[in-house]
């Protein structure tokens, strides 16, 4: 069965690829997260929107397993992971994307995406040199094609642009073929010309891969994404389509403004 008959069964069966009940997280008297009840769909393409200190971050923080959640339970392709250390979660399919680049600058952006394929498999540890036949090699070349950064396979990483690295990044979290992405703030200080490439390899990503994706830009959250969730003071105030999010007047008053 190839991966496309897969996503439609599981979509036609109606398991989720993410599932959040009842999701707290607290740091002392802080209340970061209150009660997160969640549901993204296998394939789901799906945006967390919020102003700065909503709490969306935070929501990537319990579901990837950077912070442990305080109550309440997170399920991944019907997996309870609510205890599962953050590597066992890569393991089972599911990557992230972070707000602040975690790339080897002095590595050329072939090696940064080979070590990210190569981390994902059980010889990560090896020590010897990959052969150019090595299929974590091929797999890298075929993640740089796919973010477009093919012509500058053999540039230092710390020689990109910002956008650049931006994509490193998602062809990083791309290795392994992961089932399920979480993307951070992924056009965060990119260039109107860097923010239209996102949106084309967001869009041309394989159809069974799911992701949500936290963002301040509208325009791009809102071309990639079928589903939308609002954020407040750590909760969730409002779920809907795209077009159902833009003209919620409650949406409209306390993030989008009037000049939307």
């Amino acid at each position: 069965m190839d991966r496309t008959d897969a996503l439609s069964r599981l979509q036609a069966s109606g398991q989720f690829a993410l599932e959040l009940e009842a999701v707290s997280k607290h740091f002392g008297a802080l209340v970061a997260l209150a009660d997160i009840n969640l549901a993204v769909r296998a394939g789901e393409r799906r945006a967390v929107l919020g102003s700065n200190g909503a709490g969306k971050t935070t929501l990537f923080n319990a579901i990837s397993g950077d912070f442990p959640t305080t109550t309440g339970r997170v399920q991944f392709f019907g997996e309870d992971i609510t205890d599962m250390p953050a590597q066992q979660r890569i393991r089972r399919g599911l990557r992230r994307t972070y707000q602040i680049s975690q790339l080897f600058g002095q590595l050329s952006v072939r090696d940064n995406v080979f070590l990210a394929c190569r981390g994902v498999t059980s010889g990560r540890f090896s020590l010897r040199r990959p052969k150019p036949s090595d299929p974590r090699l091929l797999q890298a070349e075929t993640l740089l094609d796919a973010v477009h950064l093919t012509d500058l396979a053999n540039t230092p990483v710390a020689e990109l642009s910002h956008g650049q690295q931006r994509q490193l990044e998602i062809a990083m979290a791309l290795a392994g073929a992961p089932r399920f992405i979480l993307l951070d703030e992924p056009a965060a200080g990119l260039s109107p010309t860097e923010r239209t490439e996102l949106i084309e390899i967001l869009d041309a990503l394989p159809k069974h891969m799911g992701f949500i994706i936290i963002e301040h830009d509208m325009d791009v959250a809102l071309r990639v994404a079928e589903s939308v969730t609002m954020m407040q003071n750590g909760r969730v105030f409002a779920e809907g389509t795209p077009r159902e999010i833009e003209s919620d007047p409650n949406v409209q008053e306390l993030y989008l403004g009037n000049g939307r």
